[in-house]
Parts: C-alpha cells; sequence; structure tokens
C-alpha cells in the first residue's frame, strides 16, 4: 500500500499559496488525494512520498518519449548556453517549421506557439480574419483550450446541453462574457443529421468548424466512419473553413498525426503536447494562402514563440520521431494493452467499450457504446475512479479525471504492460 501521508502535508502547504493548492484545476483531485510529484524518468514517476508509478498521464500526454528523455534534454541543455530568447528568429526554429510540413500532409506553412491554447486561440483569428465570418463551430465535449472564444459545452453536465436538435452553447467557466456565445453554434460529435441540417442553414456564415479528430478530452472517442469526410466536404462547399485541433492526437497516432491516419486536408491545425516532449511548444499551420494572410492586416505574435528551450524540444523530438520506431513501439504495446485490458473486463462481465488509438486509450463501464459526450455521460465514472484509486495503491497511474484518456511513450517497456495487466485483473475482481 502506498504512503500518501506526505502528499497531504505538501497539500496543506500548497493550499496557502495557490487556488486548490495547484497551477492548473486538472491537477486537483480533492483533499487528501492530490499527488504532488518529485522526479520521473522514462515511464515511471515517483512523488513526493517516494511512491513509485507506472506514469499512464504523460503529463495530459505530451510526453511521447519519455520523461527526461536524454536526448532531448541534451540539444535542450546545448542550445540554452547561447541563450534562451530573442526579439528575433534563429534557424532552429526554421528547421523545425520545415520538419512540421515534411511530416503533416496539410500543413505548408507554420507558426510557432507556446501551448494548444495559444494555437487554437491564433488559428480561429486566422480563420475569422481568411473568410470574413465570425461564427464558429464546435463540437460538444472538445477542449480547444482556455481562451474564452472555445471554452463552451466543454465541462457542463450533458443536460444543461438542451435537446440535440437544437443544443444550447454553455461557457466552461463564470467570467467568459455572455456575448461571445453569439459567436459559437455547437452540435454533439458524430451526428453527421445534424451537422448537415446545421450546414445547411448557418453554413455560409460559419467561419470554421473547429473539432478533434477524436474527443481528447472525453474518452478519446472515436470519429465514426466517414463522419471526418463529411465536415471536410461540407466545410468546403460553404466557404467555412476546417479547423483540426491535433494537439492531442498531432505526432502521437501518426507520424503525420490524424491527417495521415484518416488522409483528411484540413485548412488549418495546431500543434502541441507530443511535439517537444514536454517542453512549452505549440505551433499552428495550413494551407499557404490562408497562413500568408498573416502580417497583412492579421496579428499574430508572442514573446515567449520562440523560447529556445521549448524550439530545440521540438527539434530533437520530430528527429527521434522520423528517424527510429516510436510510433510503431507505442501501437504494439498499446494494442496489447488494450486488448489485455479489454479481455479482463470480459472476463470478469463488466460491459466496457473501448475508444481511442493505441497511444492514446479510454474505457467506459456500463454501457454498450459511446460516440459522444451525452453518451458518455451516462457510463459508471463512479467505478472508474474506484478503479483508478485502487490501481494506484499498486503502482500504475491513470488519469483521476475519467475524461482523461490513457498515454503511452516510447519508454514504457513489455514489462510495464504486464505489470498493468496484472493489477487490473486483480482489481476488476474487487471494486464493485
Amino acid at each position: 500500500m502506498k504512503n500518501w501521508q506526505r502528499n497531504q502535508e505538501v497539500q496543506k502547504r500548497a493550499r496557502r499559496v495557490l487556488p486548490l493548492g495547484v497551477n492548473s484545476n486538472f491537477r486537483f483531485w480533492g483533499e487528501g488525494l492530490t499527488p504532488y510529484v518529485k522526479r520521473a524518468k522514462g515511464a515511471r514517476l515517483w512523488d513526493v512520498g517516494g511512491n513509485e508509478f507506472i506514469d499512464y498521464r504523460m503529463a495530459f500526454g505530451p510526453i511521447i518519449l519519455g520523461h527526461a528523455y536524454d536526448a532531448v534534454d541534451d540539444k535542450v541543455a546545448e542550445e540554452i548556453r547561447n541563450g534562451v530568447l530573442f526579439a528575433m528568429t534563429g534557424e532552429l526554429e526554421i528547421e523545425v517549421a520545415e520538419m512540421i510540413v515534411e511530416m503533416c500532409p496539410a500543413v505548408e506553412m507554420v507558426r510557432m506557439a507556446c501551448s494548444g491554447t495559444e494555437a487554437t486561440m491564433h488559428a480561429i483569428r486566422v480563420a475569422r480574419a481568411f473568410t470574413g465570418r465570425e461564427l464558429i463551430l464546435k463540437f460538444e465535449g472538445n477542449y480547444h483550450g482556455f481562451h474564452d472564444h472555445a471554452l463552451w459545452s466543454t465541462y457542463a453536465p450533458v443536460e444543461a446541453y438542451g435537446n440535440r436538435r437544437s443544443p444550447i452553447a454553455i461557457p466552461a467557466s463564470s467570467g467568459i462574457p455572455k456575448t461571445l456565445g453569439e459567436k459559437i453554434l455547437t452540435l454533439p460529435f458524430n451526428d453527421a443529421e445534424g451537422f448537415d441540417r446545421l450546414m445547411r442553414s448557418e453554413g455560409d456564415r460559419i467561419a470554421a468548424v473547429v473539432t478533434e479528430p477524436c474527443q481528447g478530452n472525453c474518452a478519446a472517442i472515436l470519429p465514426e466512419p466517414g463522419f471526418l469526410d463529411l465536415v471536410r466536404r461540407r466545410t468546403t462547399e460553404h466557404g467555412a473553413l476546417l479547423v483540426l485541433d491535433e494537439v492531442k492526437t498531432g505526432f502521437r497516432i501518426a507520424r503525420g498525426g490524424a491527417q495521415e491516419l484518416y488522409g483528411i486536408r484540413p485548412d488549418l491545425a495546431t500543434y502541441a503536447k507530443a511535439l517537444g516532449n514536454g517542453y512549452p511548444v505549440a505551433a499552428f499551420g495550413g494551407r499557404r494562402e490562408i497562413m500568408e494572410i498573416i502580417g497583412h492586416g492579421v496579428s499574430q505574435g508572442g514573446t515567449y514563440t520562440n523560447n529556445k528551450p521549448g524550439i530545440a524540444a521540438a527539434w530533437a523530438t520530430l528527429r527521434i520521431l522520423r528517424d527510429e520506431p516510436v510510433i510503431e513501439t507505442i501501437r504494439q504495446r498499446g494494442t496489447r494493452l488494450m486488448e489485455g485490458l479489454a479481455a479482463i473486463f470480459r472476463e470478469n462481465d463488466v460491459q466496457a467499450v473501448m475508444t481511442g488509438y493505441p497511444g492514446m486509450f479510454s474505457f467506459s463501464l456500463g454501457v454498450e457504446r459511446v460516440t459522444n459526450q451525452r453518451e458518455w455521460a451516462r457510463s459508471d465514472r463512479e467505478r472508474l475512479l474506484r478503479l483508478a484509486e485502487a490501481a494506484m495503491e499498486r503502482g500504475v497511474m491513470p488519469d483521476y479525471d475519467p475524461r482523461e484518456p490513457w498515454f503511452l511513450c516510447y519508454s514504457h517497456t513489455e514489462a510495464d504492460v504486464d505489470r498493468t495487466l496484472e493489477v487490473y485483473s486483480e482489481i476488476v475482481k474487487t471494486v464493485r
């Protein structure tokens, strides 16, 4: 059994100077439950109490190679000896942009940023500027960053969303101006009929449809066959842009992300997370004719968009992704883990739906299928939390938030998969 006393002591100290004792709401799991990290290496993490875990949170997805990955950290250390921030552009940034363009099929030009939130915020501005329109369509349960223009119908109880034929856009926080809701349209993910209907009535007023390829913050729910293709066709027909949010899927589910996996070509795409193996770096890019309006009456920038640690990390990470079997290794081990967990649930007569990709997956309990957030909300989330607690007691750390997927990295071993399946084989029998 794990010793949580030290974590609880640190939480009390943190609560005096940090709201909830953390620097992001999603790091808070509750009083006495919130873990505090000491160090991490590869696929392992140690908390302040000395407890060791096989980590499947991977910093919410950025860690694609492994914690404290030497080849990345060495490149960062080499570069920062010559300065970390400049009011001018360096060749390393250009090389990073060239690699992104080479790897991502729909990207012809790139601008760098520091976070996924920034990348999607800038992409939405560019889409509005290019089309001369203001309406944005997003899907319920999709998360596109913490800026006010996209934080709608993301975390609210699904009962607040209204009827699926006429959804209500719900802000995810106090403090978001109500008037911004006039610029947002929402629909359930995978609702092809509703999407067709809405595009017929509003398509010529929509600047962009912004979507994740899968519901990255809602159990990694996959797109139904043909859904992304439908979104691509209808946006083209109505002169709206398709902005594909690949902050979670980019460089993780394939070297070229969802664009490569599904053969879809968005107008703009956003990246972060796996781009830099945990360092603060992000990007957005797309068709040349769209990107070239930046700087010609369209503003985009940021003091830290070319921070050397992030750029150097992206340079090293992309080279490793390009030259080594990172995706193939993760796919093989993730597939075995997914199939093993599914078998454990079947053997114990637990109804479970596996969703997502080998490098980024989830499971929902007590339901036959999940295609959108409304269906997922009917799943047995309480049992999922109890399983997570029992797993952590035995040294396996999934996320405590049932919406967050499991993530694998290049450093997860076959032994890690074996141990994880051993733990779940035990706890699924006992957690009721």
